[in-house]
Protein backbone atom coordinates (compact mmCIF):
# COMPACT_ATOMS: atom_id res chain seq x y z
CA UNK A 1 0.00 0.00 0.00
CA UNK A 2 2.77 2.67 0.96
CA UNK A 3 4.39 1.66 -2.41
CA UNK A 4 1.29 2.30 -4.08
CA UNK A 5 0.99 5.85 -2.73
CA UNK A 6 4.60 6.30 -3.43
CA UNK A 7 3.97 5.58 -6.89
CA UNK A 8 1.20 7.31 -7.03
CA UNK A 9 2.64 10.56 -6.00
CA UNK A 10 5.73 10.12 -8.56
CA UNK A 11 2.71 10.05 -11.09
CA UNK A 12 1.02 12.89 -9.98
CA UNK A 13 4.44 15.02 -10.08
CA UNK A 14 5.77 13.93 -13.34
CA UNK A 15 2.08 14.95 -14.60
CA UNK A 16 1.93 18.19 -13.28
CA UNK A 17 5.82 18.82 -14.39
CA UNK A 18 4.82 17.90 -18.00
CA UNK A 19 2.08 20.54 -17.72
CA UNK A 20 3.67 23.27 -16.63
CA UNK A 21 5.56 23.49 -19.61
CA UNK A 22 3.41 22.51 -22.05
CA UNK A 23 2.63 25.61 -23.74
CA UNK A 24 6.57 26.18 -23.90
CA UNK A 25 7.36 23.23 -25.45
CA UNK A 26 10.19 25.01 -27.80
CA UNK A 27 12.60 26.71 -25.22
CA UNK A 28 14.22 27.05 -21.59
CA UNK A 29 15.48 23.51 -21.75
CA UNK A 30 18.53 21.55 -23.05
CA UNK A 31 19.10 19.48 -25.88
CA UNK A 32 22.09 18.24 -25.57
CA UNK A 33 22.41 14.24 -26.77
CA UNK A 34 20.05 10.83 -26.34
CA UNK A 35 18.22 11.79 -23.09
CA UNK A 36 17.15 15.21 -24.43
CA UNK A 37 16.02 13.89 -27.85
CA UNK A 38 14.26 11.38 -26.01
CA UNK A 39 11.81 14.05 -24.12
CA UNK A 40 11.74 17.09 -26.14
CA UNK A 41 8.55 15.81 -28.02
CA UNK A 42 6.81 15.58 -24.93
CA UNK A 43 5.97 19.35 -25.33
CA UNK A 44 1.87 19.09 -25.46
CA UNK A 45 1.95 20.29 -28.94
CA UNK A 46 4.52 17.72 -30.15
CA UNK A 47 2.72 15.20 -28.11
CA UNK A 48 -0.66 15.68 -29.28
CA UNK A 49 0.80 16.59 -33.48
CA UNK A 50 2.37 12.73 -33.26
CA UNK A 51 -0.44 10.74 -31.32
CA UNK A 52 -3.27 12.32 -33.94
CA UNK A 53 -1.18 11.44 -37.09
CA UNK A 54 -1.49 7.18 -35.56
CA UNK A 55 -4.51 7.81 -35.24
CA UNK A 56 -5.80 9.89 -38.42
CA UNK A 57 -3.54 7.05 -40.21
CA UNK A 58 -5.35 4.34 -39.01
CA UNK A 59 -9.16 5.49 -39.38
CA UNK A 60 -8.94 7.76 -42.95
CA UNK A 61 -6.47 4.90 -44.30
CA UNK A 62 -6.64 1.41 -45.22
CA UNK A 63 -5.28 -1.25 -42.78
CA UNK A 64 -2.14 -1.90 -45.61
CA UNK A 65 -1.35 1.61 -45.34
CA UNK A 66 -1.78 2.94 -41.65
CA UNK A 67 1.99 3.38 -41.65
CA UNK A 68 2.13 6.08 -44.45
CA UNK A 69 0.98 8.93 -42.14
CA UNK A 70 3.61 8.28 -39.60
CA UNK A 71 6.41 7.33 -42.32
CA UNK A 72 5.41 10.59 -44.37
CA UNK A 73 5.85 12.84 -40.79
CA UNK A 74 9.13 11.05 -39.46
CA UNK A 75 10.54 11.79 -42.90
CA UNK A 76 9.37 15.42 -43.43
CA UNK A 77 10.60 15.90 -39.33
CA UNK A 78 13.98 14.56 -40.31
CA UNK A 79 14.97 16.52 -43.72
CA UNK A 80 13.11 19.80 -41.87
CA UNK A 81 15.34 19.10 -38.63
CA UNK A 82 18.52 19.36 -40.73
CA UNK A 83 16.98 22.62 -42.37
CA UNK A 84 16.61 23.79 -38.92
CA UNK A 85 20.38 23.10 -38.02
CA UNK A 86 21.43 25.30 -40.88
CA UNK A 87 19.46 28.05 -39.56
CA UNK A 88 16.30 27.98 -41.65
CA UNK A 89 13.51 29.23 -40.11
CA UNK A 90 10.14 30.84 -40.85
CA UNK A 91 8.34 33.59 -38.88
CA UNK A 92 5.51 32.44 -36.22
CA UNK A 93 6.90 28.92 -35.97
CA UNK A 94 5.86 28.24 -32.98
CA UNK A 95 2.23 29.80 -33.95
CA UNK A 96 2.35 27.56 -36.72
CA UNK A 97 3.33 24.44 -34.70
CA UNK A 98 0.00 25.32 -31.99
CA UNK A 99 -1.84 25.24 -35.27
CA UNK A 100 -0.90 22.24 -36.48
CA UNK A 101 -2.65 20.50 -33.49
CA UNK A 102 -5.79 22.41 -34.43
CA UNK A 103 -5.17 21.08 -38.63
CA UNK A 104 -4.83 17.46 -37.09
CA UNK A 105 -8.10 17.98 -34.77
CA UNK A 106 -9.61 19.21 -38.17
CA UNK A 107 -8.42 16.14 -40.36
CA UNK A 108 -9.48 13.63 -37.91
CA UNK A 109 -13.25 15.32 -37.75
CA UNK A 110 -13.25 14.81 -41.85
CA UNK A 111 -11.96 11.70 -41.69
CA UNK A 112 -15.18 10.42 -42.25
CA UNK A 113 -15.54 12.01 -45.86
CA UNK A 114 -13.21 10.45 -48.34
CA UNK A 115 -10.84 13.26 -49.11
CA UNK A 116 -7.54 12.99 -51.40
CA UNK A 117 -5.13 10.76 -48.80
CA UNK A 118 -2.64 12.24 -51.05
CA UNK A 119 -3.84 15.41 -49.62
CA UNK A 120 -4.03 14.27 -46.61
CA UNK A 121 -0.71 13.11 -46.15
CA UNK A 122 0.74 16.29 -47.71
CA UNK A 123 -0.60 18.10 -44.84
CA UNK A 124 0.86 15.91 -42.94
CA UNK A 125 4.21 16.68 -44.25
CA UNK A 126 3.81 20.02 -44.40
CA UNK A 127 2.95 20.41 -40.55
CA UNK A 128 5.60 17.88 -39.21
CA UNK A 129 8.05 20.45 -41.19
CA UNK A 130 7.40 22.92 -38.79
CA UNK A 131 7.54 20.80 -35.93
CA UNK A 132 11.24 19.76 -37.33
CA UNK A 133 12.64 22.97 -37.85
CA UNK A 134 11.81 23.72 -33.66
CA UNK A 135 13.82 20.59 -33.14
CA UNK A 136 16.94 21.59 -35.82
CA UNK A 137 16.96 25.06 -34.28
CA UNK A 138 16.94 23.64 -31.02
CA UNK A 139 19.73 21.46 -31.29
CA UNK A 140 22.69 20.92 -29.91
CA UNK A 141 25.96 22.50 -31.43
CA UNK A 142 27.48 19.00 -30.99
CA UNK A 143 26.07 15.44 -31.12
CA UNK A 144 23.23 16.07 -33.39
CA UNK A 145 23.10 12.38 -34.39
CA UNK A 146 22.37 11.19 -30.82
CA UNK A 147 19.65 14.19 -30.44
CA UNK A 148 17.90 13.05 -33.45
CA UNK A 149 17.86 9.58 -33.07
CA UNK A 150 16.11 10.59 -29.48
CA UNK A 151 13.47 12.47 -30.92
CA UNK A 152 12.77 10.39 -33.79
CA UNK A 153 12.40 7.24 -31.24
CA UNK A 154 9.77 9.57 -28.98
CA UNK A 155 8.30 10.62 -32.70
CA UNK A 156 7.77 6.76 -33.49
CA UNK A 157 6.77 5.68 -30.53
CA UNK A 158 4.01 8.47 -30.15
CA UNK A 159 2.66 7.67 -33.59
CA UNK A 160 2.59 3.82 -32.74
CA UNK A 161 -0.01 5.61 -29.37
CA UNK A 162 -2.48 7.20 -31.80
CA UNK A 163 -1.91 4.15 -34.02
CA UNK A 164 -2.71 1.66 -31.13
CA UNK A 165 -5.78 3.82 -29.85
CA UNK A 166 -7.41 4.03 -33.88
CA UNK A 167 -7.05 0.42 -34.02
CA UNK A 168 -9.07 -0.29 -30.52
CA UNK A 169 -11.68 2.20 -31.68
CA UNK A 170 -11.85 0.06 -34.90
CA UNK A 171 -12.03 -3.06 -32.80
CA UNK A 172 -14.14 -2.89 -29.85
CA UNK A 173 -17.01 0.35 -30.63
CA UNK A 174 -16.76 0.18 -34.49
CA UNK A 175 -20.36 1.24 -34.84
CA UNK A 176 -19.18 4.91 -33.03
CA UNK A 177 -15.96 5.04 -34.93
CA UNK A 178 -16.75 8.24 -36.73
CA UNK A 179 -18.23 9.91 -33.19
CA UNK A 180 -14.93 8.99 -31.82
CA UNK A 181 -12.98 10.37 -34.22
CA UNK A 182 -15.02 13.48 -34.61
CA UNK A 183 -15.45 13.63 -30.56
CA UNK A 184 -11.26 13.42 -30.36
CA UNK A 185 -10.80 15.59 -33.19
CA UNK A 186 -12.86 18.40 -31.93
CA UNK A 187 -10.83 18.00 -28.49
CA UNK A 188 -7.91 18.27 -30.00
CA UNK A 189 -8.74 21.17 -31.96
CA UNK A 190 -9.67 22.99 -28.66
CA UNK A 191 -6.35 22.32 -27.41
CA UNK A 192 -4.29 23.32 -30.15
CA UNK A 193 -6.43 26.88 -29.76
CA UNK A 194 -5.84 26.97 -26.25
CA UNK A 195 -1.61 26.16 -27.15
CA UNK A 196 -1.98 29.41 -30.06
CA UNK A 197 -3.64 31.02 -27.14
CA UNK A 198 -0.84 31.01 -24.64
CA UNK A 199 1.72 32.02 -27.03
Amino acid sequence: MKAFSHLHRISITTCLSLLSGAASAHTGHGTSGLFEGLTHPFGLDHLLAMVAVGLWSVTALSPQRAWWGPATFMTSLVISALLGTMGVTIPFLENLISLSVVLFGAMLVLSRFKISHMFGLGLISVAAAMHGLAHGAESPEAGFLAYAIGFLITTATLHFGGVVVGLGIKRFIPARESLVATTLGLLLGGAGIYLFSQL
